[in-house]
């Protein structure tokens, strides 16, 4: 077995040589193009170490199931746990047992377009009905991003995904929050838990819930009384793990309250008996929101005593997220610009703002106009 390189017009191409076949003819197969050199000098090297290995598989008898599976093995290093896990249930239960025989080249916008349909009518892995629309999108979400490889990978021309019609759904979430009186019942509901300082992060910063729990001492400035937010505590199969943040804006520095920096020195002495009751036995992880013995806060754990603690309380039940949106909307109401809002929050872009506290614009446009009018009609 041998390849080699051969320049054809403007692009590189790796030819393979497979041998012979059962007549003695030489099988010379033209594998794939590449505008520069040394891109096919590496696809030449990795393909004939996959052949020396019995791991080639031919791209005109590749399975869209074998290509999605080892895709995903490649991609999930560039991945949260939890988006890993959410492609892995999108791939191994609705892509593959539908499409998954199909080669991966002969793969047609009529198999995707028929394979949506079916999931709305009859796509629920417990088979009690159709996939909402949003899960549909997830589903092609991560079909079309898989096929992009494949097309930079020169394996298919074009990404067959593009040319499907995909369903339409209506944005009819509505953020949950509380009002100021709320807020302060909340927060005497929880001063007395284990977990009123990452309730107090999540109404007075904005701080996801992974953000607060993953939240080290190195993180925070008690001269400058700010906060860096640079990974999140995640769960997943093998336990908690740390992970970058969501996305890049959500790396962020945070200046905070004195009452929240207050509250963390009182935690932080907390923690500083703890050592030294605990010894050796305490795990220093420089977490500021632990267990007594310094070992990560399970995320499911804690939602869960949230919750407890509301339902004792007989306060509104809300899931621990609404906090961070109850901080967003405190701050619109307060007149802070959406610019300053979304950059504490760590959105991508200040429209992702807009869209999810409209109902606060739409207060503040309303007491604009009523101000407004009270000019005009005071020039009378």
């Amino acid at each position: 077995m041998k390849g080699c390189i051969t320049k054809k017009g403007s692009k590189y191409w790796l030819v393979l040589d497979l041998g012979r076949d059962i007549n003695g003819k030489r099988i010379i197969k033209w594998h794939s193009s590449y505008d520069k050199k040394p891109e096919a000098e590496k696809a030449r090297i990795e393909i004939l170490h996959s052949l020396q290995n019995n791991t080639y598989i031919n791209p005109e008898k590749l399975l869209l199931g074998q290509y999605l599976r080892q895709w995903l093995s490649d991609y999930e290093v560039n991945l949260a746990v939890k988006t890993i896990e959410g492609y892995r249930v999108n791939i191994e239960g609705h892509i593959i047992p539908c499409l998954g025989q199909i080669p991966l080249q002969k793969l047609q916008p009529v198999h995707i377009q028929q394979f949506y349909k079916e999931k709305l009518k009859n796509g629920r892995l417990d088979g009690k009905g159709g996939l909402s629309p949003k899960s549909v999108l997830y589903i092609h979400r991560v079909l079309r991003e898989a096929l992009n490889h494949a097309v930079k990978m020169q394996l298919i021309p074009r990404n067959v995904a593009d040319m499907v019609e995909t369903p339409k759904q209506r944005n009819t979430f509505k953020a949950s929050f509380l009002n100021e009186k709320q807020v302060q019942e909340l927060l005497l509901a929880f001063r007395e838990t284990e977990i009123f300082l990452p309730v107090l992060l999540a109404v007075g910063v904005g701080l996801r819930r992974g953000e607060a729990l993953g939240l080290q001492w190195k993180d925070i400035d008690f001269e400058s009384n700010s906060i860096t937010v640079n990974r999140s505590l995640l769960p997943s199969k093998n336990g908690v793990i740390f992970h970058e943040p969501k996305t890049e804006k959500s790396n962020r520095v945070v200046v905070v309250s004195k009452t929240i920096i207050e509250e963390l020195q009182k935690k932080k002495d907390k923690q500083e008996s703890y050592k030294q009751l605990l010894g050796k036995a305490y795990k220093n992880n420089d977490l500021v929101n632990c267990y007594n013995d310094g070992s990560p806060l399970n995320p499911a754990s804690f939602s869960h005593s949230f919750s407890k603690i509301l339902e004792k309380n007989e306060l509104p039940h809300i899931r621990f997220h609404d906090l961070r949106h109850t901080n967003a909307t405190l701050m619109l109401k307060s007149n802070i610009p959406a610019k300053v809002a979304s950059e504490r929050l760590g959105h991508s872009n200040i429209g992702i703002t807009l869209d999810l506290y409209s109902h606060v614009m739409k207060e503040m446009q309303e007491e604009a106009a009523m101000k407004l009018d009270n000019i005009f009609s005071n020039s009378d």
